[in-house]
């Protein structure tokens, strides 16, 4: 794993590093005090502070503080890296085409700038099966949310059988599709199929779909939010259910 890494380093010793390192596809490591602009989907800033960024060779950039697992910015893979220098300023600059989005970080110092060429090609190995999910669940509603009851496996709709149906805390009609796997836009659009089934059965009357995997894509995401329908991350070990 060749590493370059300058402390302190000069606006233009970093610029030689960060070009380079897009050049032959390594990871960058940037910490410093930084301002960030976004524009996209929405428009946000985010004043100066210390601040790590990490930019992926797959286009993924992160802005993480030093507090909470999730990035304050981030931009997908797919995106486009660029580097510039302003005013004495190192700017770093990511793109993402569709839907375009950008974010333009500036920094005010940088405290240490890091470029590494790491050889991982290994797939992530997961164990267990979409019926040992079924069946934490039914051992435990709760793991779900508090308050669901699971009533039948595979009931049959005109849309196909659904995985778990059950009712919620508050009476709702439920589905439950679950994926051993992460997951993209199929599966959503699989669920949504199977709740207006349901709801033609049942005139009048909402059901909830949730789609239950250890994480989907971007555009999963994207559509569960437009088919108003949730995601729960979680997987067949005991660990805590994340909801988007």
């Amino acid at each position: 794993m060749p590493v370059s890494s300058l402390t302190h380093p000069a606006v233009e010793n970093a610029l030689d590093l960060l070009e380079t390192g897009f050049e032959c596809g390594g990871m960058i490591t940037l910490v410093g005090e930084c301002e960030v602009e976004y524009d996209g989907r929405a428009s946000s800033h985010l004043p100066a502070g210390e601040r790590l960024v990490i930019l992926k060779p797959d286009g993924t950039l992160l802005v993480h503080r030093d507090e909470q697992r999730k990035p304050v910015n981030w931009q997908p893979p797919g995106s486009t890296h660029s580097t510039r220098i302003d005013d004495n300023r190192l700017i770093v600059e990511s793109v993402r085409t569709s839907p375009h989005e950008e974010i333009e970080i500036t920094f005010e110092t940088l405290i240490q700038a890091s470029l590494l060429e790491l050889d991982d090609t290994s797939r992530l190995a997961l164990e267990g099966s979409e019926e040992d999910l079924r069946q934490r669940i039914l051992e435990n509603p709760d793991v779900l949310e508090e308050g669901f009851q699971a009533m039948m496996t595979e009931r049959e709709t005109s849309a196909g059988a659904v995985d778990i149906y059950g009712e919620d805390a508050n009476g709702t009609p439920t589905i439950v599709e679950l994926k051993r796997r992460r997951v993209g836009p199929d599966a959503v659009g699989q669920l949504n199929r199977y709740v207006a089934a349901l709801e033609r059965n049942h005139p009048g009357r909402s059901v909830r779909g949730i789609l239950v995997a250890p994480s989907v894509t971007d555009r999963a995401e994207e559509l569960l939010a437009t088919e108003n329908l949730e995601f729960i991350s979680l997987t067949t070990e005991e660990s805590e259910s994340i909801r988007l």
